[in-house]
């Protein structure tokens, strides 16, 4: 049944709802509730970004988290999942999921505006070749055996692409030599019937009461990338794969954000005609979460000159406020939309 409430199209499924490429995201909820909804869609929207972007610390960067906050604006729509399993009681359990689905062009926006790095679309996919020793020698994980390895394919999902796994015949499960050794050549060579020519070799043993894991990332025959990751639960040490496997695919193929530098810009804002409209205006961008500080250098008849930190460039401001009816760009104004310098960017208050 589909419903729709508050412009948001909700959909509680019977039919296993799952999220869908890089926009969608999967959140675990206690309830339904309004409010626990609203902060799901702040996480979701977080796991887009990463996805989007390739950036694990995309939080951290200037305005990300006030738009957090937002995050409901982004919303196409939702759904939820009820999910069944077993405590360690050995007790049914249940878990609700919500599935959230974002507006791409309002999350590109979103990307540019904050001068947000970018992961071109579609993301590759590269072999997962892991072997796992729990004791009784190294074996390779096939497709055969896809709930072995389903932490790092989870993992994968959740940082924005997908990993691929061999087949599992009689020649690639006596390439477990080669893994266990980092012969990435051999390795390299056997994938080669596999697109794209990316892979991602782990070898994944028992180590005292927990388990290490050794990892090294290929990509068309040159070693991207190795680390070691290590966890009491096979499965945590095992999801690290996906974690390096995504940064080093971020650091290789994501392309900064155009927006422009953080710093202090000059911005001159037309149509102020009292103290009325420079409260409206200062409300404003006390809101806007790219601007740090405003500072009012000067004013005459009709205009204000102030000094405005923003945590990206001029470019990424104009195109924020242009989204809305408050502040509006003056085209043609000659100024550098990418340096620190005291020429103003100028602007329309609306209304005026």
């Amino acid at each position: 049944m589909l419903l729709t409430g508050n412009a948001l199209a909700q959909r509680v499924e019977g039919d296993r709802a799952a999220a869908q490429g890089a926009y969608q995201a999967e959140v675990a909820v206690r309830n339904q509730t309004d409010g626990e909804r609203e902060k799901a869609f702040s996480r979701a929207l977080l796991q887009v970004l990463g996805n989007v972007t390739g950036d694990r610390g995309a939080a951290a960067r200037g305005g990300v988290r006030e738009e957090l906050a937002k995050a409901k604006n982004y919303v196409d729509g939702y759904d939820y999942r009820q999910d069944e399993g077993v405590s360690a009681t050995g007790a049914p359990s249940f878990q609700t999921t919500l599935v959230v689905r974002f507006r791409q062009a309002d999350v590109d926006d979103l990307v540019a505006m904050l001068g947000l790095p970018s992961w071109p679309l579609p993301h590759p996919k590269p072999v997962l070749w892991l072997g796992i020793d729990d004791g009784s020698g190294p074996r390779l994980v096939g497709l055969g055996q896809v709930n072995a390895a389903r932490s790092v394919l989870d993992q994968a999902k959740a940082r924005g692409f997908a990993l691929g796994m061999p087949a599992g015949n009689a020649a690639e499960m006596a390439a477990i030599g080669a893994i266990w050794r980092g012969d990435t050549a051999a390795v390299a060579a056997l994938s080669k019937r596999y697109s794209p020519p990316m892979q991602l070799l782990g070898k994944l043993r028992r180590s005292g009461a927990g388990w290490i894991a050794d990892w090294t990332f290929v990509d068309n025959g040159k070693v991207l990338a190795t680390w070691q990751s290590n966890n009491p639960d096979a499965r945590r040490a095992m999801a690290g794969g996906a974690d390096g496997a995504a940064d080093a695919l971020f650091k290789r193929y994501a392309r900064a954000g155009s927006g422009g530098s953080p710093g202090v810009y000059r911005v001159r804002v037309l149509g102020i005609h009292g103290a009325d409209d420079y409260l409206r205006l200062a409300g404003y961008l006390d809101g806007v979460s790219i601007v740090r500080k405003i500072v009012p250098v000067s004013a005459s008849p009709d205009t204000l000159e102030l000094d405005v930190e923003l945590t990206t460039g001029v470019a990424s401001f104009s195109k924020y406020v242009d989204r809305g009816s408050v502040l509006a760009s003056v085209p043609d104004t000659g100024t550098d939309s990418n340096s620190n310098a005291a020429t103003a960017t100028t602007f329309r208050l609306g209304g005026s």
